[in-house]
């Protein structure tokens, strides 16, 4: 079922073109970065996002194929309407040298086992705690927010050499992360046809 786009939403990717030349980016990282600056009104995430494309295809063909998407919290759960997400948070608790949002991916990876997308957009240490599990995810979008640990937790993702979404800053968010998988979600089976 083809989603219908709202006159609104169109108006502003419009705009967003107009003061952005977007058309070099490869189609799946050009949905990833329209969509995460739609969702943040902010210009500067097309230079201060990092991901390869060749990433984002394997992780499309993955989505797209039901694998399972984890998000670090309620909020981020929220921004993805178009799919069903597993959050551990409420079940969580926190202890020496564990923070909830780290318990609940310990017990989201329990439930869901490799080859799932993460949608990480509030926590560092959620992020953090992934990058100790053998998760062999088919994406990481790691782009939690903050002043202590975002930025460093993002780079130790970069790090990684796990297929990842992420930025440099340690701007981000909720809002943030769910778009760049709902850029995944939204994108029509004929986006390699797409590139203008």
């Amino acid at each position: 079922m083809n989603r219908v786009v709202h006159p609104i939403e169109q108006e502003s990717f419009r705009r967003l073109r107009a003061r952005l030349d977007t058309s070099h980016f490869p189609p799946l990282t050009r949905a990833v970065v329209e969509r995460v600056i739609h969702s943040a009104a902010d210009l500067d995430y097309a230079s201060d996002l990092v991901m390869d494309e060749g990433d984002l295809a394997k992780a499309y063909t993955a989505l797209h194929s039901g694998a399972p998407v984890v998000v670090d919290v309620e909020m981020v759960a929220a921004g993805i309407t178009r799919r069903e997400t597993v959050c551990r948070l409420k079940d969580a608790e926190s202890g020496p040298g564990l923070t909830r949002s780290a318990h609940a991916v310990r017990l989201a990876y329990e439930e869901v086992g490799p080859g799932a997308l993460w949608v990480i957009g509030c926590a560092p240490t959620a992020l953090e705690e992934l990058l100790t599990l053998d998760a062999a995810p088919a994406l990481v979008i790691g782009l939690p927010v903050g002043f202590v640990g975002a930025a460093e937790s993002k780079a130790a993702l970069r790090e990684s050499g796990l297929p990842a979404v992420s930025n440099v800053s340690e701007k981000g968010g909720s809002a943030v992360a769910a778009a760049a998988l709902n850029a995944l979600l939204y994108q029509p089976t004929s986006y390699s046809e797409e590139k203008q």
